[in-house]
């Protein structure tokens, strides 16, 4: 039997629902991926392990958690642990990567035969749809002239900052980038978890342009594909490596940090236009469900597992939470969080909040935090999240049903205090089993408000 291909499409900080197929309410926002939501199967309960670049792209090609996989924060991984491109090298597969190359380091590690770097001037610093064609076609038909199966990863740089038309753009690149289309203030959806003020709404727009941008992106690989006359023979996979880089999303724990748009066409698994909406996948899981997927077997230790019985349409038992993480930033600032997520509340612990660490990650480089931080000395409850987002607190619980945006802390609810406890115990558990190095920490921090 003909081995399968597998064709990995990764956004760069885009919000689980700033797609259309996952309820994005902004006009034509997504053309591509939807009609790829049609083709295969929307995960509507995915989740990245680590909600920020790095350590999230680390964690899907290892199949482990960041502390056991050697990179907690910006790191390179282990020289002990496989990677998924390691055990695809060995089966006969040509692997290739197009953008943020970088970030799977060392690269030697992940076995590319093929570079296709993007971020420079003339590329657009990976803002150019029409780059990424071009690249992906000169890795298939490499693949066609080898022989071989392939595993093809390519990573949008798009909707990552700096936005398409902003001035933050101009100021990093000294010129703003190309977009076929700019959408107005007035045409987007502000996210729950920010006011909706102004100056938000205008940064708003600007990151939907390049959602809209990074969309055209993906598309044009899949066309590369399509022409390939291989797509068929191939397992097409798109996700978001975390949330969007604003407040409360990105570098974070809540839902709007870790949910992730999946989307998964595997002929012959997956039906045409499907969705599943009950079972919660994460980011550690990738690997072990794309080798059984490829039908490859290996004996490399991993934290996740496999998922193809869901991709199938079966009900399957033992998956109805994640346990996300953040250890470190790009600065390399030190910002220890842990987070559970199922379909009822959302636990995070925030091992670095100490009322006077101020918190700090790239979210805020941009105009939205600077109009939070001038609106709060006018609005008292603006001033009451800037607050929370620049020291947190050490623990924080929310009822995602009701409140999946995060707004109301019910750690302190007395009505609340058996769900509180129940989620403690059940991050106690999972820092046990998969050895996490903040353990003792956490519970002495727990112990302290019992006390």
């Amino acid at each position: 039997m003909e081995q399968k291909n597998l064709l990995f499409l990764v956004a760069d900080d885009l919000n689980y629902n700033s797609v259309g197929a996952f309820g994005c309410p902004v006009d034509d926002i997504t053309p591509n991926l939807d009609r790829l939501a049609s083709k295969g199967m929307c995960m509507e309960r995915a989740h990245v392990t680590a909600a920020i670049c790095m350590p999230s792209r680390e964690c899907l090609l290892t199949g482990r958690y960041p502390h056991n996989n050697g990179a907690p924060g910006f790191d390179p991984i282990s020289p002990d642990v496989k990677t998924l491109g390691e055990v695809l090298r060995e089966n006969g597969y040509l692997n290739g990567i197009c953008g943020k190359e970088k970030h799977c380091a060392p690269a030697e590690k992940f076995a590319w035969d093929y570079m296709g770097d993007v971020f420079n001037a003339e590329h657009l610093y990976g803002r150019a749809p029409y780059i990424y064609y071009k690249k992906a076609k000169e890795f298939f038909d490499m693949a066609k002239e080898q022989g071989k199966p392939f595993f093809y990863m390519a990573n949008s740089h798009d909707p990552h900052r700096p936005f398409a038309g902003s001035e933050q753009e101009l100021k990093k690149y000294g010129f703003q980038t190309y977009a076929s289309r700019y959408y107005k203030p007035e045409e987007v959806a502000v996210p729950g978890f920010l006011p909706d003020i102004e100056k938000v709404r205008q940064e708003a727009a600007e990151y939907f342009t390049s959602v809209h941008r990074c969309d055209e992106t993906m598309g044009m690989v899949w066309k590369a594909l399509q022409e390939s006359g291989m797509e068929e023979n191939t397992v097409i996979v798109f996700l978001s490596d975390n949330g969007m880089a604003f407040p409360f999303a990105k570098t974070n724990c809540y839902l709007n940090s870790n949910r992730t748009p999946m989307i998964v066409y595997a002929p012959g698994e997956t039906e045409a236009g499907s969705r599943d909406g009950k079972h919660f996948v994460s980011g550690i899981d990738f690997m072990p469900t794309m080798l059984d997927l490829l039908e490859i077997e290996t004996s490399e230790p991993m934290d996740g597992r496999s998922y193809r019985g869901i991709l199938q349409g079966k009900e399957e038992d033992g998956w109805t939470d994640v346990y996300t993480q953040i250890t470190s930033t790009a600065r390399h600032d030190y910002y220890p969080m842990r987070g559970i997520q199922d379909e009822n509340y959302g636990y995070m612990f925030n091992d670095w909040s100490d009322g006077e660490t101020l918190f700090w990650n790239e979210s805020k480089t941009g105009r939205t935090y600077q109009a939070m931080k001038e609106a709060a000395a006018h609005d008292e409850e603006i001033a009451k999240r800037v607050q929370l987002y620049d020291y947190r607190v050490v623990e924080e619980l929310y009822d995602l049903k009701h409140d999946p945006d995060a707004l109301v802390n019910l750690i302190d609810d007395p009505e609340y205090e058996g769900v509180k406890q129940a989620y403690r115990e059940r991050m106690k558990q999972y820092m046990e089993r998969t050895d996490d190095p903040i353990l003792e920490k956490y519970l002495e921090a727990i112990k302290k408000t019992t006390v």
